[in-house]
């Protein structure tokens, strides 16, 4: 058995200006805890892979494709392979989210 807990892992500002933990990473999927304070944004932007968010804590806005949806915690959302999306917290508390990349499924 082998336990990972988010907070151990070391903190890092992403690419966005957000602060994120990787806490799991292999052949198949990677997990990064995002920390997203009040008024932060994650542009728009496509990953090659699907993305699975998780909300952990608080609410915010939610981009994908030309939708956009107010989400809370213990919603999670899919975001399939090649499609932008982004996040903005536009709250006055924090948003936390767990993201996961995975490999793109072959169903359509």
């Amino acid at each position: 058995m082998e336990i990972k807990k988010i907070f151990e892992a070391e903190s890092f500002v992403n690419g966005h200006g957000v602060e994120a933990r990787k806490f799991h990473q292999d052949e198949y999927m990677m997990m990064v805890h995002l920390n997203l304070n009040p008024g932060d944004t994650i542009a728009k932007h496509a990953a090659p892979l699907d993305v699975r968010f998780l909300v952990l804590e608080g609410k915010g806005i939610v981009e994908i494709r030309d939708e956009s949806k107010e989400v809370e915690a213990n919603t999670l959302i899919e975001s399939p392979a090649n499609c932008g999306h982004g996040w903005r917290n536009e709250s006055d508390s924090v948003l936390r989210i767990v993201v996961m990349k995975m490999q793109a499924s072959t169903k359509k």
